[in-house]
């Protein structure tokens, strides 16, 4: 199938259209004050490893000032920089040396919730009639008392938490600390856009909208029904251990009022240039019509990403499925793939069958990623080929995880700090204890010690991103997926005078196939990492291999 065909990336202003995008989370990165707790001064010290990667820009993760129970997604003030992390002329220094070395900078837009120590929420919990009294989801018990409706939080247990000061029950999707903002309110969405332009105002590229689709509720309180085998849920990889996968979400989030808030969302940032925005769909089977709803017409988001990559198929027909299914489905709209992020295990444990295949199937990932069509996005360390990190309940700091251990295990696992220096007590990250421990397996993947080896991953994925850089096709160019067996991924990719055939053996035994019919290679391209051959039209490749074949 041939993807539909859509704008290339052809000025300044869709620089972000098949962009490679690094995900800093800022609380693991880099520790300059030696609180065990990464800065904005750390990432300062270490963007020139992020530049020497090949990237385009950075995503941060939460860096507003918070109490921290989830970590920094639940903001206090949306409009200035925790403590614990430095202050807004930080982030202002951040922002220039960031630009001296050519990197954008996405920064995180957490606004479906705020916490519940954010002014707005104490004066609206206050009382019913006061000025932000409905800024908030607010509803009246049941006559028997229960919750105003059966709809259940992400984090475990109802959405719903009573308040003795205004009697009634307020509604949270997440922790009971935080609230979810009442975006039917007109005043509601301008306070958020209000935040938007401030940091817009300060040179920011492009915010990364998390939770998207939840930033409305159904006006009727209407109850969700019970999940279909066709709707079931996708998102934080908890699977069979939450309730809340047992419901279809139909009113609790993706209400249809959120269109013409994206809308104003998109039409303020039209009002600076080269400007972007991606959003986060947790949507179940819906998914993909969400993202297509939501990047139609080009006057709402401009890219989107889904869970549909963040699980732990790394097969040809899952790839294949989840690709032709977002260009089948979304028309006009543009796509952020990714294997990794800071709520999900980390792909090379996900992945992989063996500890001893990591470093192979991490350098097989990104040959894929890179080449496929859409903005990529990379998660701090993957670079490394770190596998999720095992840690003790004690250790634990993500509520997810504390919840439902010990049947899961939490997000803490692919959080842990980033590791600089094998020999360094801390691998470099602090001068003390981390706020999450690093395990001994991980600092022997330190950036040091990967910086003296060209076979290495950090290596290959240098390489790999140049190599994506040097062609067209693979930035923005045209997709055509190959028919080929179920162990074999294969297709083209073009732009102009430029045809690629690529062909990946996810398998763990050799493969040959014949070049695919119709097709007339013109030349292998070195492509790095991959030691697949072609000889009288014949492609072989070796175990979890691949190659790249330029096409007359």
């Amino acid at each position: 199938m041939k993807a539909a065909a859509k704008p290339a990336r052809q000025t300044a202003s869709d620089w972000w259209r098949g962009a490679v995008i690094y995900q800093v989370y800022p609380r693991s990165f880099q520790d300059t004050d030696g609180d065990g707790i990464g800065d904005i001064k750390g990432i300062i010290e270490r963007l020139p490893y992020i530049a020497s990667l090949g990237v385009d820009a950075i995503w941060l993760s939460p860096f507003f000032t918070s109490p921290q129970a989830d970590m920094g997604y639940d903001v206090s003030d949306y409009c200035d920089v925790d403590p614990m992390f430095g202050t807004l002329e930080d982030f202002d220094a951040m922002m220039k040396e960031a630009k001296r070395l050519g990197l954008k900078v996405i920064i995180d837009q957490v606004i479906s919730h705020t916490s519940d120590q954010h002014p707005w929420f104490k004066e609206s919990r206050a009382s019913r009639d006061n000025p932000k009294a409905d800024w908030y989801v607010w509803a009246a018990a049941k006559p028997d008392g229960t919750a105003p409706t059966n709809w259940l939080s992400v984090f475990g247990g109802p959405a719903w938490e009573w308040d003795g000061v205004r009697k009634q029950y307020y509604m949270h999707n997440f922790l009971a600390s935080q609230p979810d903002l009442n975006f039917h309110n007109r005043e509601v969405q301008d306070a958020v856009l209000d935040a938007v332009k401030f940091w817009l105002d300060r040179g920011v590229d492009g915010f990364r909208l998390d939770t998207v689709n939840y930033y409305f509720h159904d006006k009727e309180l209407r109850d969700n029904p019970p999940h279909q085998p066709d709707s079931e849920e996708a998102g934080l990889d908890a699977p069979d251990v939450n309730p809340y996968g047992m419901q279809s979400h139909l009113y609790d989030k993706t209400q249809p009022e959120n269109i013409e808030f994206l809308k104003r969302f998109r039409a303020l940032l039209d009002q600076y240039p080269d400007r972007t925005t991606v959003g986060e769909v947790g949507d179940g089977a819906r998914s993909l019509k969400t993202v297509a709803a939501y990047t139609s017409d080009g006057d709402k988001l401009h890219m989107c990403y889904t869970f549909d990559l963040l699980g732990p198929d790394f097969t040809p027909s899952h790839i294949r499925h989840c690709v032709e299914s977002f260009h089948k489905q979304v028309r006009d709209g543009w796509v952020c793939w990714a294997f990794s992020n800071h709520d999900v295990t980390r792909h090379v444990s996900r992945f992989v069958q063996t500890a001893e295949e990591r470093a192979v199937v991490a350098k097989l990932a990104i040959s894929v990623l890179a080449t496929l069509r859409g903005s990529i996005c990379l998660y701090q360390g993957e670079e490394l080929g770190l596998p999720e990190a095992e840690l003790a309940f004690e250790d634990l700091r993500d509520p997810y995880g504390i919840r439902f251990w010990p049947a899961f295990k939490g997000r803490d696992g692919c959080r842990t700090p980033m590791v600089w220096e094998k020999s360094n007590k801390q691998a470099g990250f602090s001068t003390s204890k981390p706020w999450l421990p690093v395990p001994a397996e991980h600092q022997a993947l330190s950036v040091d010690v990967q910086d003296k080896d060209q076979a290495s991953v950090l290596a290959h994925y240098r390489d790999t991103l140049a190599f994506r850089k040097q062609h067209a096709a693979l930035v923005d160019g045209d997709m055509e997926f190959l028919a080929t067996n179920e162990d074999v991924l294969a297709f083209t990719r073009s732009k102009g005078e430029e045809r690629l055939l690529f062909v990946f053996n996810l398998r763990r035994g050799p493969q040959e196939i014949a070049l695919p019919k119709g097709h007339k290679a013109s030349a292998v391209l070195a492509m790095p990492g991959l030691s697949g051959t072609l000889a009288d039209g014949e492609i072989h490749l070796g175990p979890l291999d691949g190659i790249c074949v330029t096409l007359s």
